[in-house]
């Protein structure tokens, strides 16, 4: 899909042109519709054109569509940012500011971190994902095609084996890299902070060692490192609970938040602890549309629907189709193809593999075409792209859920 006014360095993954769409089913231009496991890359927990936030929209924006907050502020970001530090598990009070997304709640939580320790060096993880723009991209565990032909990054940034059941990487594996990381390139105390996903989702839907998760956060109490959780595409239900990180036992230091914060419109968002949010000048943290009267008033609307007894009955509900037909495909005659089950909750991933047992990259390529034209639009993830990547609205009703994997399930025999 080609258009002249548009870089070509922009990367379809289906070409079509959606017109419009209801919960977890929508419809192209020429009428054609399909029920969406991508959601946006993770943005759409609630589905698309959820009823109350759209109506919580046009009420706003028949009141007021815009104000920089930190020019003249608004009662949107302020309620907003009453209700994260309700939200957000966590057992101490919680500071932040509003982003317009994911990577710059990430470049303001680095800011922030170098201010509040004195210390420039971030280490991160192999598959990790946390953004596109130049900072952000040297955080990431994977350099093609986000890193390439870009120069110099902006450093010191290291990187260690991600510990998970999904990719076979063990507890005791990080750890001894860890250990060979501060014996060999860099002195602890030259450490800002440790930033981490608890579940990758670029990287294939890859879940935290929770054991490690609990080793990391006493090496950081330990040696006064920051530990940053990015959950941009693991939080707000997405795992069954408000966020991944209380699965694994530990809490934040700061938060990174964007993609379902806001049911589709631009939001982000980073928390965490005071000392650290306060750490910079009075000034140095702000942006002109970060906080958007209209992405507020989507967000405020988001949350009122995202309760406990919600995001639960929503993600057994996936989790269970998902595991029950993952299990069930283990007797078909192609069940071969099929590698593991990654994630956990209402993220989950399916590995394929190629004929002589490696990563199915080609095959998952076959599978999104042959998906898309049977009404099924799915979204690759790894390293080698051979993930299907499940993100289907929580909201999704069991049928339309059931009746994408009966496409899946026929275009995956179809591969073999």
């Amino acid at each position: 899909m080609s258009h002249a006014s548009i870089s070509n360095s922009l990367a379809i993954v289906h070409p079509i042109s959606l017109s419009h769409g209801r919960n977890a089913e929508v419809w192209d231009s020429t009428g054609k519709r399909y029920i969406d496991f991508v959601g946006g890359i993770g943005v759409l927990n609630l589905g698309h054109c959820h009823p109350r936030i759209v109506e919580a929209v046009r009420e706003q924006a028949g009141r007021l569509t815009h104000s920089a907050f930190n020019a003249v502020p608004h009662e949107g970001y302020v309620q907003l940012m009453e209700a994260l530090a309700r939200f957000v598990p966590v057992s101490y009070p919680l500071s932040g500011m509003l982003t317009n997304s994911g990577a710059e709640a990430a470049e303001n939580a680095l800011k922030s971190v170098r201010a509040a320790t004195g210390r420039s060096a971030v280490i991160a993880f192999d598959g990790g994902f946390h953004g596109r723009t130049l900072a952000t991209l040297n955080l990431n565990g994977k350099v093609a095609p986000y890193k390439q032909k870009v120069g110099t990054l902006p450093g010191p940034v290291y990187h260690l084996p991600y510990p998970s059941a999904d990719n076979g990487v063990s507890r005791e594996q990080a750890l001894a890299a860890m250990e060979r990381l501060f014996s060999v390139e860099i002195d602890q105390a030259e450490v800002a902070c440790f930033i981490v996903e608890p579940i990758q989702g670029e990287g294939g839907f890859q879940a935290l060692d929770a054991a490690f998760a609990q080793d990391l956060r006493q090496f950081c109490d330990r040696h006064g490192i920051v530990l940053i959780i990015d959950e941009v595409q693991s939080g707000f239900g997405r795992s069954g609970q408000r966020f991944a990180f209380s699965r694994l036992g530990i809490e934040p230091d700061l938060l990174l938040l964007g993609k379902s914060i806001a049911g589709g419109l631009p939001l982000g968002a980073v928390v965490g602890r005071r000392e650290l949010m306060d750490a910079l000048p009075r000034g140095g943290l702000g942006g002109t549309y970060s906080g958007n009267p209209l992405a507020c008033a989507a967000a405020l609307a988001s949350l009122t629907e995202m309760s406990d007894a919600n995001l639960a009955t929503w993600g057994e509900l996936q989790a269970g189709t998902i595991e029950a037909r993952y299990q069930r495909w283990q007797g078909e005659p192609w069940a071969p193809l099929l590698g593991r089950l990654t994630g956990v909750g209402a993220m989950r991933g399916i590995e394929l593999r190629s004929a002589d047992g490696g990563p199915g990259s080609e095959r998952l390529a076959a599978l999104l075409g042959s998906a898309r034209e049977q009404g099924l639009l799915l979204m690759p993830s790894g390293k080698a792209r051979h993930i299907i990547r499940l993100l289907a609205p929580l909201t999704c009703e069991r049928e339309r859920l059931e009746e994408g994997f009966d496409i899946l399930e026929r275009c995956l025999a179809g591969l073999a």
